[in-house]
């Protein structure tokens, strides 16, 4: 009886709707994680396994030249191969998991939880749009959502329109990515934080190559801070022997999370797993979940801002927590009446064209044709750190010349004006 051999890869290009919060603040900067990448890959004896990327989120694409590398190869060889990219290497586990009858959990170590815990996610949004995320998040069954903090929006505005509709045990984890700048800055915003008990993790608070610096804020700051295990400038070595933060975010393909989880375990750190997909990617990340003792935190994968899981039954949140699937290999049932309602030719799409305003509360504004230059304009000191009265006024093209003429200016840089010079303030 021979192996087991892969005869064929499809790779299947969809574009999947946001829900409507999401839909409105994505298309800002990502609009492109609309974008779904499905791998079916086929065995010689008829048995098929699924994976998914995407392209423009997941820390792997499947290249053509990986895609050649596992035809005729048995999956059990080339499964642990991070390099192959996220959906090409699940459809692999998936595909010899199904072959040996078993879930994946089994083929990744001794089960430790059967069911993991998992939280929402949501983008930077106003604080209206926020406080509506938050509502369908608690009634969802979630206990605990991981926020991207944004000084162009008032943090205090936001906070106080996610805690009036969330219950008082709901955790938050609130995002900085680096944007309170260094330590001094960011000391007197962390200490003001305080006072919102639902916040229970700061997470890459300044850059995380500022050892010193987050040394310091673990020091003075009442919260638990979190940084990306051996990302962004500083070794998993580095981070662990100076104490420099209280858990981690992981993630990565099988044999990096795997690493990283044995690692932090001997070390007595905990951490949340973070893959971002659908509820292919979910049912992935909870096998592994399932598996690794000190993934305690909450794991994000982002399948809430979708309008659809592309798998046949939904995955439910009870109590904070999903049940880890016990089936044969992921354990899910892709839905292929999705994959042909959602698909789509290519993996490319724009964000919206418009104008940006970032408004202070003193009236002043700057203008931007794209929402990476204003992200850039603060990490480079420009901008105040987390100023109170900052809101962000997003100006679709209108068709008018006015329109057309500050979008081109502001495409050659920054606009800054005391007033307003067009849009809602106006």
């Amino acid at each position: 009886m021979g192996f087991m051999k892969v005869a064929s890869v499809e790779r299947v290009h969809l574009n999947l709707p946001f829900r409507d919060e999401p839909e409105r603040n994505m298309a800002r900067q990502l609009n492109n994680w609309h974008m779904v990448e499905v791998c079916r890959v086929t065995a010689e004896n008829g048995l098929t396994g699924y994976g998914e990327t995407l392209p423009h989120a997941t820390w792997g694409r499947v290249t053509d030249e990986a895609v050649s590398q596992v035809k005729g190869k048995n999956p059990f060889q080339l499964m642990w191969d991070d390099s192959l990219g996220a959906g090409l290497q699940m459809a692999l586990f998936d595909l010899a998991a199904k072959s040996a009858g078993v879930p994946i959990h089994r083929l990744l170590g001794n089960k430790v939880r059967d069911r993991c815990p998992v939280s929402w996610w949501s983008i930077d949004m106003p604080p209206e749009d926020l406080g509506a995320e938050m509502r369908v998040a608690v009634d969802q069954g979630y206990l605990s959502a991981k926020l991207k903090a944004r000084p162009w929006f008032d943090i205090h505005k936001q906070m106080a329109a996610v805690c009036s509709v969330v219950p008082p045990s709901f955790r938050l984890t609130l995002d900085f990515n680096g944007l309170l700048r260094d330590a001094g800055a960011a000391l007197p915003v962390m200490k003001d934080l305080e006072r919102y008990s639902n916040i229970s993790v700061l997470e890459t608070p300044i850059p995380q190559g500022d050892v010193a610096g987050h040394k310091e804020l673990s020091l003075k700051t009442g919260r638990p801070i979190a940084m990306h295990y051996g990302l962004y400038g500083a070794t998993p070595a580095v981070q662990l022997g100076q104490g420099v933060c209280d858990a981690f975010v992981v993630g990565g393909g099988a044999g990096c999370v795997m690493g990283s989880g044995a690692a932090l375990r001997e070390f007595n750190k905990p951490f949340w797993l973070q893959m971002v997909g659908t509820g292919i990617t979910t049912a992935f990340a909870l096998h592994l979940g399932a598996v690794l003792s000190h993934a305690r935190l909450p794991a994000v994968t982002c399948m809430d801002m979708f309008a659809h899981q592309l798998v046949r039954d939904p995955f439910t949140v009870q109590a904070g927590c999903c049940r880890v699937p016990d089936s044969p290999g992921l354990g899910v049932v892709v839905d292929e009446k999705a994959l042909q309602d959602y698909s789509a030719t290519s993996s490319a799409k724009e964000n919206l064209r418009a104008v940006y305003a970032v408004v202070r509360a003193n009236g002043e504004h700057t203008y931007y044709a794209r929402a990476r230059q204003y992200l850039e304009d603060f990490l480079n000191g420009t901008g105040p750190v987390f100023e109170r009265g900052m809101h962000l006024e997003v100006l679709p093209d209108d068709g008018t010349a006015t329109w057309e003429d500050l979008y081109g200016r502001a495409q050659a840089g920054p606009v800054r004006s005391s007033t307003a010079l067009l849009g809602l303030s106006e």
